[in-house]
């Protein structure tokens, strides 16, 4: 009986801890890093998909919605701890990113703070929004007003309309 307890006060005081580090707005900075999006097999992939009344946007290898962040600049990403564990950096993976349908000259990489290389298009930071757990969602669209999908061309879409399941991103 001792010991269930003592497993059951361990989940929770850790459920505790992952619940703290994950505060905040869902799109601001803290120190730290959390682990990047992992491509599958080591080579990052990107393609286009219609997704709801964005259009045509970047998906990553997986179809899941990719966003820029518009505290972002010259090339550096600002999505550090907390905002990383709700946003997960698209990670570069090793060679070249296969791309379907995305102009080869819109794609490069960045450096993160901690060393890992993640995907940039236009020289903005890609991103996922942990809440899009399938293909075809874009419930981080435009949420803060700073978190948006990319459109086939490379560039930001400014449409407030995101995936209907969840109007304002959380």
């Amino acid at each position: 009986m001792k010991r269930v307890a003592s497993v059951t006060g361990v989940v929770v005081l850790g459920l505790a801890g992952l619940t703290a580090c994950g505060g905040g707005n869902g799109y601001g900075s803290s120190s730290g890093s959390a682990p990047a999006s992992t491509p599958a097999g080591g080579t990052a992939k990107l393609a286009t998909a219609t997704v709801g009344a964005l259009g045509k946007v970047v998906v990553d290898g997986n179809g899941r919605t990719v966003y820029v962040y518009d505290k972002d600049s010259n090339g550096k990403s600002t999505c550090e701890g907390g905002c990383l564990a709700k946003w997960p950096a698209v990670a570069a993976g090793s060679g070249s990113p296969q791309l379907t349908g995305i102009d080869a000259s819109l794609v490069s990489t960045i450096t993160r703070s901690d060393g890992s290389k993640q995907l940039a298009i236009n020289g903005m930071p890609l991103y996922l929004f942990a809440q899009d757990t399938q293909a075809g969602q874009a419930k981080g669209q435009a949420v803060g007003g700073v978190w948006w999908a990319v459109g086939a061309d490379g560039k930001k879409v400014t449409s407030q309309s995101g995936d209907s399941g969840n109007g304002n991103g959380y």
